[in-house]
């Protein structure tokens, strides 16, 4: 495709969802977080997280997976954002994700890179790099390891109550879900193709298969259209279904965080970017 467009000076609120805003306002006034996040730091998970990816996984760069390495630093440039370090891992389960809090870093599995083509690569490091970008490595972090983080910190002596730290944990996933939004949003920002970024999400709900060719965005899309306006009762099942599923989830479901994505294509933002604007909308 032609050379794509560089965004100076693009901030992450002229991307961000409104969901994901709003779902860490309510993570921020939980009591609890202060001391999860003290905690956190106190036993240095950060750093344990660190060396155990680095131990177990290859450091990407100019001489080791440079195709890679080279949408990895191409990314960076649309995104305007320094560079983290880039991994690969040995995991056929396709996925990828960004840590780091004091050194950031993505690592993409090797299930991912056999699922996705070198296009469509640009969308899933995009998304891990919108993570960075919009500043969720510190809370998602912390969610990877909330419950032991929660037993270290004693709650029980501590006065808060259980209620209070289930509150705390669901309070977590949903704005988890929601930053996910955010950096689907920024993965569409690097592909600059809305049709490479829901082709992404298709496969990574699919799964890598030798029948990926035959894989139709335009009919993934129905889907998830028909999925958001399903009648009343099948609303019913929706919410059962999220109620037993999708409330422990830390990603929404693969077909309402296409047409999420979908939505944010049609309403003008992404367009208002593409043109120049890298600040948040005003409209």
């Amino acid at each position: 495709m032609a050379k794509r467009k560089r965004f100076p000076g693009l901030t992450y609120t002229a991307y961000a969802a409104d969901t994901d805003k709003k779902a860490m306002d309510a993570l921020q006034k939980i009591p609890l977080l202060p001391k999860v996040v003290q905690k956190f730091h106190e036993v240095g998970y950060d750093r344990w997280m660190y060396a155990y990816n680095m131990a177990t996984a290859v450091r990407c760069g100019p001489q080791q997976y440079h195709k890679l390495y080279d949408t990895l630093r191409e990314c960076c440039e649309i995104l305007d954002m320094p560079e983290p370090e880039l991994y690969v891992s040995s995991n056929p389960f396709p996925n990828a994700f960004a840590g780091g809090v004091e050194r950031p870093y993505v690592t993409v599995r090797s299930g991912m890179i056999d699922c996705l083509n070198d296009e469509q690569l640009y969308h899933l490091i995009g998304h891990e790099l919108g993570h960075i970008k919009s500043g969720h490595l510190l809370y998602h972090s912390i969610a990877a390891v909330l419950i032991p983080l929660l037993d270290a910190l004693g709650r029980r002596t501590l006065g808060v109550g259980d209620a209070l730290t289930i509150g705390l944990v669901l309070a977590f996933l949903e704005w988890s879900r929601q930053a996910e939004l955010s950096a689907d949003r920024a993965g569409l920002l690097c592909a600059q193709d809305f049709e490479l970024s829901a082709k992404a999400n298709l496969l990574l709900c699919a799964g890598p298969s030798r029948m990926r060719e035959d894989a139709n965005v335009d009919a993934f899309l129905d889907q998830s259209r028909a999925y958001q306006e399903m009648g009343a009762m099948d609303s019913i099942g929706k919410l059962l279904v999220f109620f037993f599923y999708g409330a422990q989830s830390t990603h929404p479901m693969p077909v309402h965080r296409t047409k999420e994505l979908e939505k944010w294509y049609l309403s003008g933002d992404y367009e208002r970017i593409m043109a120049g604007a890298t600040a948040a909308s005003t409209r």
